[in-house]
């Protein structure tokens, strides 16, 4: 009888741990997940009409005004947006954001409205022209 001699098989190296890389890009994740600030979408869809005017760099919480007369103000929609109006600080002003194919005559009635609502300011938001942009 012959003995047979059996050899292990030869070890492969190992390569570098990934465990460890797969944690700290999920850490990174989370991390810019929690530390971004996400802008709340607005309900209606609206282009305001370009002008030359000094607007400011951020707006919050602007009446949105769709070209079919819509209206939209802090996550309400419809007429319930009268009663927020009324209730509203008159310290600020109050940006209306107002579609370029919204009708002048729907824009003067809503304006009046504003002005039997609310004793605040109101600015009129426009996009700037392209000429007037560096």
């Amino acid at each position: 009888m012959s003995s047979f001699r059996l050899t292990p098989p030869p070890r492969r190296a190992r390569g570098e741990p990934i465990i460890p890389m797969i944690n700290v890009v999920f850490l990174l994740l989370i991390f810019f997940l929690l530390s971004a600030s996400i802008a709340p979408q607005e309900l209606l869809q609206v282009a305001p009409p370009e002008g030359s005017a000094e607007t400011p760099e951020t707006i919050t919480a602007p009446l949105l005004v769709s070209a079919d007369g819509q209206l939209a103000y802090a996550g309400t929609e419809g007429e319930a947006v009268w009663p927020l109006l009324a209730l509203r600080d008159t310290a600020e002003d109050l940006p209306v954001r107002a579609d370029a194919a919204l009708p002048a005559a729907q824009l003067a009635a809503i304006m009046s409205r504003l002005a039997a609502t609310t004793t605040a300011p109101v600015a009129l938001v426009v996009q700037p022209r392209e000429d007037d942009q560096p």
